[in-house]
């Protein structure tokens, strides 16, 4: 994989020096001006072109009467550990998102659901594994947008993760950064943007290893059998042909290996030919995960009809290794699991002002995905009360693969009545084909309005089609696992089907003073056939399930000061999200547990009663100091999540300071403490719904930053 991204890296740089070349060749030379250099006026051109062409681009996919919180360079590096932070930290800031293991994100209440842009162009998904993927340090803005989505967003409906890049037009220099600390940390990182001609591009590389790639499933501070190696590669390169019209590519490349934590002092169980011993600090289990996409955009304008047309590939994979004797004595099971996704798909958007009141959108998308499930399980034949009957495990292969295809149209009108009233209203027509054949019409509708300046009010209703990911749906041949350790005590297994919800959303926003804003939001989700994922069995791989029914209901608070030298955030959350009846893939539960969802309402396994953020930052001269801070009331857990973990707070504080030197050439140092209270606090105790493990929050690191800019 290291090859594989270095060649990726260098066909970048060839590709971008290349299209430099034709520009700079065919490009006409500005003539000089008395206080710039002949290049300059050339990529002051690119600069504003490029910054023009974004704001075309917000234009023909807004928000419109959604809800959404946006976090700029200023805060990004104000959070602990700045951009060196994991991505899903920077998520962690927003209003209503619940922190849970294996860097998962859960907002307003529901599992995963979230659809990820970059530059507004859809990221296809990837299998859910430990490593994230995408970075805090590439990006120059994020935001949350939720609620009530207009009729542009589909598929993943909880929240859209949009990310900004930095761009060569922006960003034109280079950084290089060796953050180090506890857990055995390192990362070293290079970027590095600019304008050649017509030509703008930025790059990044990185590495990390530490000691803490995963959760800790003790209350320890010093994780056992928990090391990680990451490597990421981000490549940004456009082309403005004209002050109209651009072409962009993204490319990116991932290889993450994980050590699966220890817990010591397990009691064996099986029987493994004459062994029945092990150390189960001494559990050898590994997972590895490569993900890779490119993203080419068309994106023009003329006069008041614009578009954005896209292609874009991507491959994700992951491969679960366990130790074989190791799970074979202390859970009868040692499976091998090597999943993959392949996915290409096209994407566009438009939008015309047909009036000065009417502006339409519309636009499609098609993706089609290739799933592969590929198993090989070590297991115990057993008698019919479930006892080993020999020594010699079986091994079962059991493979799958499948085909996926998801298209969506869209068409909604932004009408203003007049100057402080926006009502956008229209629909989407989703379709499915992979395990089963589904579609359905939603209508969107959402009203702004600004009685005062300063004052937004905004309602909305959404109906949501939500198709199961197709490398999340479980794929087992039941009958093949019968009479060993391995077997399903339910082997009904009626197939995920997408979920339907109408969605309601309601809020506002108010400008108290310059610089500080407050806002209030409230939503009611209810669904039928509501998706979810657990996980099921010793691979810490998730699988998707429905329940028949759901709801989802709460409030988000937030508020924002910034001006001059000091800024502050504070945001908090109350949601309730509940389901009843497992309606598919069956075989994955407990007989018990099954039959109590069946006739009882339950808590998501995700749900999180109050969830809160906050920060503060103030600058002096050339230092800034930081402190920022998260709560949780407790995920689900225990019989049918029937009871809660312990609520929780840490609090996080950073010193930064950038010396000048000449130019652009500055010298950047920082300190962090993460959890500098230390506190001890569990995000799951191994019980509750598709838990398989307990993992434990982060205990107190330091952590070290020297950048260089050049």
């Amino acid at each position: 994989m290291k090859r594989i991204l270095a060649a990726a890296s260098m066909l970048l740089f060839e590709a971008s020096i290349a299209m430099a070349q034709e520009a700079v060749t065919t490009a006409p030379s500005p003539a000089p001006s008395t206080t710039a250099t002949p290049g300059s006026a050339t990529v002051e051109e690119v600069v504003v072109q490029s910054q023009e062409l974004d704001i075309s681009r917000e234009a023909i996919v807004p928000n419109l009467g959604a809800t959404r919180y946006t976090v700029g360079p200023d805060r990004l590096d104000s959070q602990a550990q700045g951009e060196s932070a994991p991505f899903n930290q920077t998520i962690l800031r927003f209003p209503g998102v619940a922190q849970d293991s294996f860097s998962q994100l859960h907002v307003r209440g529901e599992h995963a659901n979230l659809q990820y842009r970059i530059d507004d162009v859809l990221l296809p998904e990837s299998i859910p594994g430990f490593g994230q993927e995408l970075e805090t340090r590439f990006a120059d803005s994020v935001s949350l947008i939720t609620g009530a989505l207009p009729a542009q967003f589909g598929f993943r409906n909880t929240g859209v993760i949009d990310i900004h890049t930095k761009n060569g037009a922006v960003f034109q220099q280079g950084e290089a950064s060796l953050f180090v600390g506890s857990f055995d940390t390192i990362k070293e990182s290079l970027e590095y943007g600019g304008v050649l001609g017509k030509l703008s591009y930025f790059a990044t590389e990185s590495y990390l290893h530490d000691g803490i790639g995963i959760e800790n499933p003790t209350r320890s501070s010093s994780p056992i059998h928990d090391d990680t190696d990451q490597y990421k590669l981000f490549g940004y390169s456009s082309y403005i042909f004209d002050p109209t019209s651009r072409l962009t590519l993204l490319i990116s490349g991932n290889h993450s290996d994980f050590q699966i934590p220890n817990t010591p002092g397990l009691t064996p169980a099986f029987t493994v030919g004459t062994r029945s011993t092990f150390d189960s600090a001494k559990l050898d289990e590994n997972q590895s995960e490569d993900s890779t996409y490119a993203i080419l955009t068309y994106q023009k304008h003329v006069g008041d009809f614009s578009f954005q047309a896209s292609a874009f590939n991507r491959y994700s994979a992951i491969l679960f290794r366990p130790d074989d004797v190791g799970d074979l004595i202390f859970n009868g099971v040692a499976s091998r699991v090597d999943r993959g996704i392949l996915s290409n798909g096209i994407e566009f958007d438009s939008s015309y002002k047909l009036t000065d009141q009417h502006t339409l959108r519309a636009g499609f998308i098609f993706t089609e995905g290739y799933a592969t499930i590929d198993t090989v399980t070590l297991v115990f034949p057993v008698d019919e009360n479930g006892r080993q009957t020999s020594t010699i495990p079986l091994r079962i292969v059991d493979n799958h693969d499948k085909y996926g295809y998801f298209y969506g149209f869209y068409l909604q009108d932004e009408w203003k009545p007049f100057e402080q009233l926006t009502i956008n209203f229209g629909g989407r027509l989703d379709f499915v084909n992979a395990f089963v054949d589904e579609n359905q019409l939603s209508p969107r509708i959402n009203v702004v309005y600004e009685p005062f300046k300063g004052t937004t009010l905004h309602a909305g209703y959404a109906r949501y089609f939500t198709p199961p990911p197709l490398e999340g749906v479980p794929q087992s041949t039941i009958a093949k696992f019968a009479g060993t350790t391995n077997e399903s005590a339910i082997t009904k297994d009626s197939p995920v089907t997408s979920e339907r919800a109408h969605y309601f959303d309601a809020g506002v926003t108010q400008k108290i003073a310059e610089g500080f804003n407050i806002g209030i939001d409230g939503f009611y989700k209810s669904s039928h056939s509501v998706l979810d994922e657990g996980q099921f069995g010793e691979a810490l791989i998730l699988s998707s399930f429905n329940y028949k029914r759901g709801e989802i209901y709460g409030g988000e608070f937030t508020s924002s000061y910034d001006h001059g030298p000091f800024s502050a955030y504070l945001n908090a959350a109350y949601e309730w999200a509940r389901g009843t009846n497992v309606s598919s893939a069956q075989f994955l539960f407990d007989p018990d547990e099954f039959a109590y969802i069946k006739k009882n309402w339950v808590f998501l396994d995700h749900d999180q009663r109050f969830t809160g953020s906050a920060g503060l930052s103030y600058t002096w001269n050339d230092w800034r100091l930081a402190i920022d801070g998260l709560y949780g009331n407790g995920l689900r857990r225990g019989f049918a999540n029937t009871q809660k973990n312990h609520p929780y707070e840490t609090f996080n504080v950073s010193l930064s300071r950038r010396i000048k030197i000449a130019g652009k050439m500055a010298v950047k140092i920082r300190f962090d403490v993460v959890n500098i209270l230390d506190k001890i606090y569990e995000l799951r105790d191994g019980s509750g719904i598709g838990v398989g493990a307990p993992q434990f929050g982060q205990r107190r690191g330091f952590y070290g930053t020297v950048a260089f800019d050049f």
